[in-house]
Formats: structure tokens, sequence, C-alpha cells
């Protein structure tokens, strides 16, 4: 089983491992993996065309869609983004709707896709019920799941390394109940 244990900068690819990547592509020797999968750095996978491969990673943030790892002897492997259950929130029109959800959902720390039109978490019928109680529509779909990572998250193109770190601790009253979160 091969095992890929790096991960490149797919700007940095030069054409010949691109035109590997497009035959791959065809043959079906890709990875298409969820969300949760993509999160962790040492996992086994089908490729899609049903090679069991290895990835263990370094630490490092989740795989975006596109990422390209390569294995020690410079066979490459790319990530997509799998269809996967998402809701999906939107409205005809109200941005400020829009906006007042992506602040409820964000209060909360659901991991949140954001387009332009429409908001999408992985789904969770207690999130829905107050979001259709705030006047926005929710729909269950099947869609790639790319969320927001964050002001604080170091991007890879930096050189792979970090230019801060955010920690902090805060409570809640809510009536008759406290807790607190720490990230």
């Amino acid at each position: 089983m091969p095992v890929f244990t790096q991960r490149l900068d797919a700007e940095q690819l030069n054409d010949d491992q691109l035109q590997q990547l497009k035959v791959q592509q065809e043959a079906g020797n890709y990875l298409s993996l969820d969300f949760d999968t993509r999160q962790r750095s040492r996992f086994k996978a089908d490729t899609q065309s049903g090679i069991t491969i290895g990835v263990d990673l370094p630490r490092t943030e989740t795989l975006k869609s596109g990422c390209v790892l390569a294995d020690t002897s410079g066979n490459l492997m790319q990530i997509l983004a799998a269809d996967q259950a998402l809701t999906r929130v939107s409205t005809q029109g109200d941005d400020f709707a829009l906006m007042k959800a992506a602040y409820h959902l964000g209060n909360r720390h659901v991991p949140l896709m954001i387009t332009r039109s429409a908001l999408f978490f992985e789904p969770d019928h207690v999130l829905s019920d107050m979001l259709v109680r705030l006047g926005v529509h929710v729909k269950d779909v099947n869609a790639p799941f790319e969320p927001e990572t964050g002001a604080y998250q170091s991007g890879h193109a930096q050189g792979g390394h970090s230019h801060g770190s955010h920690s902090h601790s805060h409570s809640h009253s809510h009536d008759d109940h406290s807790h607190s979160h720490s990230h």
C-alpha cells in the first residue's frame, strides 16, 4: 500500500506533474473525501478506482479540495472534496437575515461554508429549527463542503509555519445555567 507523507504546494507543480494528475483523474486515481476525513492527518482510504492508500502527514490544516500529496517515490495523489449531506441556508434577497444566520451559527462555533447567496453546514436539526425561527430558508442538499478556515489559521502557502496563534476562553450566561468554551 503506497503511503503519502508530503503535502505539495499546487502552485509549484511542474507541467509533467500537472499532466500526471490529469491522467490519474481520468483513470479515477484520486481521493474523494468528506470534510471529517480531510481534517485528519493519518488515515487509510480507497481511490475512486479502488486502490487502497495511506496518508501519514505531519500535523497540518484541513486538506482542501485540489490539494496534492506525494509519497517518497514522487508519486502524486490529488484530494477532492466529496459530496456530503449538508444544510443550505438561504433567503430571497434578505442579506440582513442571512448575516444574522451566519452570526448565530458562528456564535455556536459551527464549521460554515459561506457563498455569495447561501451558507452551508453539516446537518443538525436543532440549528435548522433555530434558523427557520430566524426567518431563513433551510434545505438538505448534497455538495462538497469547504468551510471557512478562520482568520487566525496560517496558510500553507506561507511556508508552512504559523504566523500567530489564538487562544482564549469565555463564558456565557443563559438564563438559569452557564457554561464556558475554550479553544
